[in-house]
């Protein structure tokens, strides 16, 4: 094999690798007559410690893996009494070891990962207490729950994210 196709292969092989450990995801639902989808890497606990370690507290995160997390509306919707428009945003978070987290929709929504972020893009932040779920969930999701919002759940963390 030429060095060219070897390189293929190591490239390939280490793509397919990488994307098992985290694969991409989407959440899609409606809230009301509003068409939500989010587009996240799904990274699982895999017997780490999350918080605290491979997501440090109070730092900007990507909330997922590899690529930015993205959330999309096809209508104007409102979060927290802000009012969103219709469009594509990347969402971070910041989370609290005690206290709230933050949830930031970011106007850039083409970032890899939280290296991207800027908080001079932030369209909106707001501030939501976690619960603790009663089991550990291994692999990362998002749901959409049509009457209540944006479910973010992850080892023992449960996050809703309140859009109508």
């Amino acid at each position: 094999m030429t060095k060219f196709k070897l390189t293929l292969v190591f490239l390939l092989v280490a793509t397919i690798t990488f994307a098992q450990k985290s694969p991409r995801k989407q959440a899609t639902g409606t809230i009301g007559k509003v068409a939500v989808t989010v587009d996240y890497g799904a990274p699982s606990v895999n017997g780490r410690t999350i918080w605290g370690e491979l997501v440090p507290y109070n730092k900007v995160w990507r909330a997922g893996a590899n690529e930015n997390t993205t959330v999309s509306f096809s209508k104007e919707v409102t979060i927290k009494n802000a009012t969103v428009p219709a469009g594509k945003y990347g969402l971070f978070l910041i989370p609290s070891e005690e206290g709230e987290w933050i949830v930031i929709f970011s106007k850039k929504n083409d970032a890899w990962g939280s290296n991207g972020y800027n908080e001079k893009n932030d369209l909106l932040r707001i501030k939501l207490r976690a619960n603790t779920a009663a089991k550990s969930t291994e692999q990362m999701t998002f749901s959409i729950d049509k009457d209540n919002g944006i479910l973010f759940n992850w080892d023992k963390v449960l996050l809703l994210i309140p859009v109508q």
